[in-house]
């Protein structure tokens, strides 16, 4: 009888997982007709400001694909992910050059850490240095952002990123090239309390998503990545370079 109880705890787990699968793989169907009313990321924030802050200034206001400026589509492809109309979900190039990068910048870190630890001893009044921390960067394609931002939350775990790979799969069989964009744009973080595209370009540009020009649409898909780092200065030397360099790529990207 003990010897079954394992067996039976692993029947149920594999049970479980299956029922979660089968739970995304219906949400996501539903999505082909219905558009989904908030995200996994957008609950965490909005119980971020609500104990943080003790309220929450929200700006969101969906948008059908027709009402997307295609230059707001062509800056994020270009910005985000080059190859979004040819793969299939996931670009495992990108993923093997992140890969690459991230473990030369914790060799570098690493490096930093060892030299700061064999520095003269500091007064004990004075703060240690922190230790130096390496600088994460994501190959991640717009379909496994989607994927992360519908479901899942933002740790960083072996099992969550897995699960981020089944969803990506799931999304890519059940929807359109054209509807992951959609679901996308009018769902991303573009501030804090800002979502969507039609939030971003009446927080920004006082215009809606649909009149968007070349060089706005260039500058919000700058500002994805850090969307709060960069809300505090959008007019950066910084958002302003690198959104001449996306402008100057949009031309070539071949829309779903």
């Amino acid at each position: 009888m003990l010897r079954r109880l394992p067996l039976r705890l692993l029947a149920l787990l594999a049970l479980g997982l299956l029922a979660l699968q089968l739970y995304f793989l219906v949400r996501i169907a539903l999505m082909n007709g219905l558009d989904p009313q908030s995200t996994s990321f957008q609950r965490s924030e909005i119980w971020r400001l609500a104990t943080e802050k003790h309220e929450v200034a929200w700006s969101q206001d969906w948008v059908p694909d027709a009402r997307l400026a295609p230059a707001l589509k062509r800056a994020v492809i270009a910005s985000e992910d080059a190859g979004f109309s040819e793969h299939g979900g996931v670009d495992w190039d990108a993923l093997e050059k992140a890969w690459d990068k991230n473990q030369r910048e914790q060799a570098r870190a690493d490096k930093r850490a060892k030299a700061v630890a064999k520095a003269p001893a500091r007064d004990s009044d004075k703060p240690a240095p922190a230790k130096p921390q390496a600088k994460v960067v994501g190959g991640s394609t717009i379909t496994q952002q989607l994927a992360k931002n519908l479901f899942l939350s933002g740790e960083r775990q072996l099992l969550r990123k897995g699960q981020e790979f089944i969803l990506t799969f799931m999304l890519e069989a059940l929807l359109s090239k054209q509807r992951i964009l959609e679901i996308y744009l009018n769902n991303v973080e573009w501030g804090e309390g800002v979502f969507g595209a039609q939030a971003a370009a009446r927080h920004y540009f006082r215009v809606d998503a649909a009149q968007l020009a070349p060089w706005q649409a260039a500058r919000l898909a700058v500002m994805l990545p850090a969307p709060k780092r960069f809300e505090k200065r959008p007019g950066s030397a910084y958002v302003v370079g690198r959104a001449s360099t996306i402008e100057a790529r949009m031309g070539g990207v071949v829309l779903p």
